[in-house]
């Protein structure tokens, strides 16, 4: 069993079918620790199934999130309560403490290693990795949001040039604001949310259009300064925090498009088989989620119960009755974001009525699982 790509979907899945006997083998391009673009917001629906990989959560006094705060370009707000919540942590604390478990539980995994290529014939997987070629009989694209291997395997959201058109940029930053709230702060082009994570941090994570930055010189503190800061609310917040990272970490080219979950045999778990728009705040949860679905079908496929397209055709199956209108519905509320119009609109409108709001949010997230 081979997994490429070692973020919350590849770790995850690793563990459990570490834990159910099988000898893994896990693909990260990165050392542990490290930082990556994420908003570090996860819902309590995921909190059990953490518990579970072996995550002590109860003991590393992370913030508990159950309010939402929203402004419009020009500074209007709306205020609601979360209907589960959930809890902060960066990735950087997160993934290197699966990384850990993964190991402990007899994962092999390999850092620092980049996967070029793979090929399936006779039954088996090939895959062709910078520290060598190794046999597979199951092979899972965990790898996030893009990879070279979407451009070798032609997929096809990566021809849908209409969506590949955002920037993602994130701080870690020191501020005195409510540890138990979310914030979501509107600015022409983009949004940026705000939150608590573990020690005295908050993370501040933003989405934009390329546009935005091309705009601008390709400069962030421009684009800052010119763009972000026009809305009131953002501009007092990006002014008062003290930052913690010499630069910030980005990611570019962020598709939205809809993607397929098997790509030549190979499932497709997390941010690669399908992203959630980050205002939902369900990233994360569905990466976890989408590993237990993935890891039913495997072991059910190895432990020799069904045949390999059973297998494929069950995790697509499942993936899309749990996802497909949650990453739907994320799209819509996506178009009232960004835009100065429909963001004051939109809160003009849900503002006496809160429970519409949480009633949106339902309908991005699931069950605890």
């Amino acid at each position: 069993m081979a997994v490429i790509g070692g973020g919350l979907a590849g770790l995850s899945l690793s563990i459990q079918l570490a834990k159910k006997g099988f000898r893994v083998c896990l693909f990260e391009k990165e050392n542990y620790p490290f930082h990556k673009v994420c908003g570090e917001y996860i819902s309590m629906e995921s909190w059990d199934f953490l518990v579970r990989l072996g995550l002590p959560l109860d003991e590393l006094d992370l913030p508990k999130i159950h309010q939402l705060y929203i402004t419009s370009p020009n500074g209007e707000s709306i205020l609601c309560d979360l209907p589960m919540g959930g809890f902060g942590i960066s990735r950087y604390k997160l993934d290197a403490s699966l990384a850990v478990i993964a190991r402990d539980e007899g994962v092999d995994l390999f850092e620092n290693c980049k996967v070029y290529d793979t090929h399936f014939e006779d039954n088996h997987h090939r895959v062709q990795s910078s520290m060598g070629l190794f046999k597979a009989r199951v092979v899972c694209a965990c790898y996030g949001k893009k990879s070279n291997l979407d451009v070798k395997w032609k997929r096809l959201f990566m021809k849908d040039d209409r969506e590949q058109n955002y920037v993602g940029v994130k701080y870690h930053v020191r501020a005195t604001l409510p540890e138990h709230q979310i914030a979501l702060h509107n600015f022409a082009g983009g949004y940026c949310g705000f939150s608590k994570i573990e020690g005295e941090r908050y993370c501040l994570c933003y989405l934009t259009v390329s546009q935005n930055l091309k705009n601008n010189a390709q400069s962030i503190p421009a684009m800052e300064e010119k763009i972000l800061k026009e809305n009131p609310a953002l501009r007092k917040l990006l002014n008062e925090v003290v930052v913690l990272y010499d630069q910030p970490v980005t990611i570019a080219q962020i598709s939205f498009s809809k993607k397929t979950q098997i790509e030549n045999h190979i499932l497709c778990v997390g941010d690669a088989a399908g992203m959630i728009t980050p205002l939902c705040g369900n990233g994360m949860s569905m990466a976890l989620h989408a590993s237990q679905i993935a890891a039913e079908s495997i072991q059910a496929f190895l432990d020799t119960r069904i045949s390999r397209e059973e297998m494929e055709r069950t995790y697509q199956k499942n993936w899309n009755r749990q996802f497909a209108k949650r990453l739907k519905t994320g799209r819509v509320i996506q178009r009232f974001f960004g835009k100065k119009f429909w963001s004051v609109w939109f809160i003009r409108v849900m503002k006496p009525f809160p429970f519409l709001v949480r009633a949106l949010i339902r309908k991005t997230h699931g069950d605890r699982f």
